[in-house]
Protein backbone atom coordinates (compact mmCIF):
# COMPACT_ATOMS: atom_id res chain seq x y z
CA UNK A 1 0.00 0.00 0.00
CA UNK A 2 2.63 2.26 0.86
CA UNK A 3 4.59 2.19 -2.93
CA UNK A 4 0.60 2.76 -3.86
CA UNK A 5 0.62 5.90 -2.40
CA UNK A 6 4.04 6.97 -3.51
CA UNK A 7 3.35 6.54 -6.53
CA UNK A 8 -0.14 8.62 -6.56
CA UNK A 9 1.84 11.55 -4.35
CA UNK A 10 3.91 11.52 -7.32
CA UNK A 11 1.40 11.68 -10.17
CA UNK A 12 -0.27 15.15 -7.88
CA UNK A 13 3.41 16.55 -7.58
CA UNK A 14 3.09 16.24 -11.90
CA UNK A 15 -0.36 17.64 -11.67
CA UNK A 16 1.04 20.80 -9.17
CA UNK A 17 4.16 21.73 -10.61
CA UNK A 18 1.91 21.51 -14.54
CA UNK A 19 -0.61 23.74 -12.97
CA UNK A 20 1.91 26.03 -11.27
CA UNK A 21 2.95 27.11 -15.35
CA UNK A 22 -0.87 28.34 -15.46
CA UNK A 23 -1.28 30.27 -11.68
CA UNK A 24 0.58 33.33 -13.46
CA UNK A 25 2.41 33.97 -10.44
CA UNK A 26 -0.80 33.22 -7.97
CA UNK A 27 -2.64 35.54 -9.89
CA UNK A 28 -5.48 33.46 -11.58
CA UNK A 29 -7.54 31.74 -9.06
CA UNK A 30 -8.48 27.94 -10.50
CA UNK A 31 -5.30 27.39 -11.49
CA UNK A 32 -3.65 28.37 -7.84
CA UNK A 33 -6.69 26.45 -6.09
CA UNK A 34 -5.75 23.39 -8.05
CA UNK A 35 -2.01 23.91 -7.26
CA UNK A 36 -2.57 23.83 -3.48
CA UNK A 37 -4.95 21.25 -3.21
CA UNK A 38 -3.17 18.57 -5.56
CA UNK A 39 0.17 19.79 -2.92
CA UNK A 40 -1.37 18.99 -0.43
CA UNK A 41 -2.89 15.61 -1.46
CA UNK A 42 0.82 14.94 -2.80
CA UNK A 43 1.88 16.01 0.78
CA UNK A 44 -0.68 13.83 2.61
CA UNK A 45 -0.26 10.36 0.46
CA UNK A 46 3.96 10.76 1.01
CA UNK A 47 3.54 11.38 4.58
CA UNK A 48 1.29 8.27 4.87
CA UNK A 49 3.51 6.03 2.83
CA UNK A 50 6.69 7.31 5.13
CA UNK A 51 5.40 5.11 7.96
CA UNK A 52 6.99 2.40 6.28
CA UNK A 53 9.22 3.18 3.43
CA UNK A 54 12.39 4.61 4.17
CA UNK A 55 12.29 8.27 4.29
CA UNK A 56 15.24 8.65 1.51
CA UNK A 57 13.80 6.23 -0.75
CA UNK A 58 10.24 7.70 -0.44
CA UNK A 59 11.31 11.01 -1.20
CA UNK A 60 13.85 10.10 -4.11
CA UNK A 61 11.09 7.88 -5.76
CA UNK A 62 8.80 10.84 -5.27
CA UNK A 63 10.41 13.75 -6.49
CA UNK A 64 11.68 11.11 -9.65
CA UNK A 65 8.26 10.22 -10.59
CA UNK A 66 7.57 14.47 -10.40
CA UNK A 67 10.40 15.29 -12.29
CA UNK A 68 10.09 13.03 -14.79
CA UNK A 69 6.32 13.46 -15.41
CA UNK A 70 7.17 16.59 -15.55
CA UNK A 71 9.74 16.71 -18.18
CA UNK A 72 7.25 14.56 -20.11
CA UNK A 73 4.24 16.99 -19.87
CA UNK A 74 6.68 19.74 -20.03
CA UNK A 75 7.68 18.35 -24.07
CA UNK A 76 3.73 16.88 -24.86
CA UNK A 77 2.12 20.54 -23.95
CA UNK A 78 4.71 23.14 -23.84
CA UNK A 79 6.94 22.18 -26.82
CA UNK A 80 9.76 21.99 -24.51
CA UNK A 81 12.70 20.21 -26.45
CA UNK A 82 13.43 16.41 -26.67
CA UNK A 83 16.40 15.78 -27.84
CA UNK A 84 18.61 12.24 -26.99
CA UNK A 85 20.66 14.19 -24.13
CA UNK A 86 17.40 14.82 -22.16
CA UNK A 87 15.79 11.81 -22.92
CA UNK A 88 18.71 9.90 -21.73
CA UNK A 89 18.90 11.70 -18.64
CA UNK A 90 15.23 10.90 -18.05
CA UNK A 91 15.93 7.02 -18.57
CA UNK A 92 18.75 7.39 -15.79
CA UNK A 93 15.96 8.63 -13.49
CA UNK A 94 13.51 5.84 -14.31
CA UNK A 95 16.55 3.95 -13.87
CA UNK A 96 17.54 5.21 -10.63
CA UNK A 97 13.96 5.06 -9.09
CA UNK A 98 13.78 1.31 -9.83
CA UNK A 99 17.01 0.93 -7.94
CA UNK A 100 16.19 2.39 -5.27
CA UNK A 101 12.90 0.82 -5.02
CA UNK A 102 14.58 -2.72 -5.58
CA UNK A 103 16.72 -1.98 -2.83
CA UNK A 104 14.51 -1.15 -0.11
CA UNK A 105 13.03 -3.88 2.12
Amino acid sequence: MAWTLIVVAGFFEIVWATLLKFTDGFTRVWPSVGTVVAMGISMVCMSFALRTIPMGTAYVVWTGIGAVGTVILGIVLFDEPKNAVRLACIAMIIVGIAGLKLSSS
